[in-house]
């Protein structure tokens, strides 16, 4: 027996809203390494303001994140760790925002056996030195600063996310490790920090943008405006974030 189409028609939406009920929405969000616990905490924020929603944070390397963005990989927000990452992403990055800052910071084994006092002794046959490489912004970052300070860097290795220079100085498969200042208490007891005075002049600078082709463009501008508002300067601060 043919149903009227009004009742096919019901039964289709029904379907349909059942299955997006079930299924929830995903909002897809690239994020710089050093942004992990930060944006840990305003992913379960968020979601717990969006029922429903969930919040998939693609942490990495911001110049790999940004290839992969400028390549076509689908994602609702990117945030990097300096503006020259999202200029990398291409145009689909609409009108970016700066958010927080960021330096860099020296970490050593606890204790700090071999007795680094600053940026000179990275370069120490006996200190075996882990950094990023020069196009991931805290590389970049790390070449601004050696220069400034007089004291080229002669890495044993070039890790391609802060995370990874962290976790190297952290399981003592390097000396000393050039990262971000947030970064280092997140290895607490585990390394120990050297400041370098010089930093205060090398300082990051984080952008946040919508993509323009985002899947869940409403939801996408509302996580942004969670990082921007007081929420998000609250616990960005609260990791050791500067303000921009």
């Amino acid at each position: 027996m043919r149903r009227p189409a009004a009742v096919l028609l019901a039964a289709v939406l029904v379907a349909t809203g059942c299955a997006g009920a079930a299924g929830g929405t995903t909002l897809t969000v690239f994020a710089a390494a050093s942004l992990t616990e930060s944006f840990g905490a305003l992913e379960h924020r968020f979601e717990a303001d969006h029922p429903g929603v969930d919040v998939r944070l693609n942490l990495g390397g911001s110049a790999r994140l940004a290839q992969q963005i400028a390549e076509g990989a689908p994602a609702d927000v990117f945030a990097a760790a300096d503006p020259e990452a999202m200029r990398r992403a291409g145009e689909r990055v609409a009108e970016p925002a700066v958010f927080a800052t960021n330096r860099l910071t020296v970490v050593v084994a606890p204790g700090n056996p071999l007795g680094v006092t600053g940026l000179a002794d990275l370069a120490r046959p006996d200190v075996t030195t882990v950094v990023c490489a020069p196009r991931v912004p805290c590389g970049a970052a790390a070449q601004r600063l050696a220069a400034l300070a007089g004291a080229p860097l002669r890495p044993a290795s070039e890790e391609q996310d802060v995370k990874a220079v962290l976790n190297k100085v952290r399981v003592g498969a390097a000396d000393a490790g050039l990262v971000y200042v947030t970064d280092a208490p997140v290895a607490a007891g585990a390394v120990d920090t050297v400041e370098i005075p010089a930093a205060e002049r090398v300082v990051n600078d984080y952008p946040i943008a919508v993509l323009r082709d985002a899947p869940a463009g409403e939801l996408a501008r509302a996580f942004v405006d969670l990082v921007l508002g007081p929420v998000g300067r609250e616990e960005l601060a609260a990791r050791g974030f500067g303000t921009p």
